[in-house]
């Protein structure tokens, strides 16, 4: 157990931010949540979050009295000022900067000071967030550079000793689902195939081995490519 006040955890509904929020219930005495609606095309993510927050409780009961508010924040801006793939109905490709288009400039930038402004208000001093740099599209704001950095800012900014934790930082796909079988077991794995989204389109649809998803967009290849290697090495 951690000796820190609490943390709040960077909650989307998708596979990681599930992973992480797993890992902060064991480690910390307080938990928060905090969730964005920045105008994603992937919107389902939102509709998904209340359910997975009811149900990841029932798999341990001490993560049910450390789980305490959820904080929902609406940043329609980021959609208004970008022309992405996440946030506009255009085909997912490679631009010429090298970045694919579902690169959505700040955003991760913009949850952070968000997540730290309301950290300090809620008396929380541990930012929880779901970045990698080993299985990424190319974002330069999942780095571990820019969190780092990032860090020293918000704290120098709101004179605070806020830490910002990124457990799935170096890990690819494949060990974030074995980070779940650890956290939890098969329960949690089962909750994240059934219950989170990561498909950038959208789409629930039919249910696959690792979870639902258009099955072709690049998230849903990186969460069905990690899959099959963890279920591969558990077999």
């Amino acid at each position: 157990m951690s000796t820190a006040t609490g943390a709040l955890v960077l909650f989307s509904g998708g596979q990681d931010s599930t992973t992480c929020l797993a890992w902060a219930l064991a480690r910390y005495p307080r938990v928060e949540t905090i969730g964005f609606d920045y105008g994603q095309r992937h919107a389902i993510e939102l509709a998904v979050r209340p359910v997975l927050l009811q149900k990841i409780t029932a798999l341990h009961p001490e993560w049910k009295t450390r789980l305490a508010d959820d904080h929902m924040i609406d940043l329609g801006l980021i959609s208004r000022i970008s022309e992405t793939a996440l946030t506009r109905d255009v085909a997912i490709e490679m631009q010429d900067n090298g970045l694919p288009n579902t690169f959505v400039p700040g955003r991760n930038l913009l949850f952070m000071t968000v997540a730290a402004t309301l950290a300090y208000r809620r008396g929380l001093d541990v930012l929880v967030g779901g970045m990698c740099e080993t299985d990424f599209s190319g974002y330069p704001d999942c780095r571990d550079d820019t969190m780092k950095a990032l860090q020293v800012a918000l704290n120098l900014g709101m004179a605070t000793r806020l830490k910002v934790e990124t457990p799935l930082m170096w890990l690819d796909k494949a060990a974030t689902w074995r980070l779940a079988q650890e956290l939890g077991g098969t329960p949690l794995v089962d909750l994240i195939r059934e219950d989170t989204h990561t498909c950038y389109l959208g789409e629930r649809g039919a249910m696959h081995d690792w979870g639902h998803g258009c099955g072709t967009c690049p998230a849903c290849e990186l969460r069905a490519r990690g899959y099959r290697q963890f279920a591969g090495q558990a077999a």
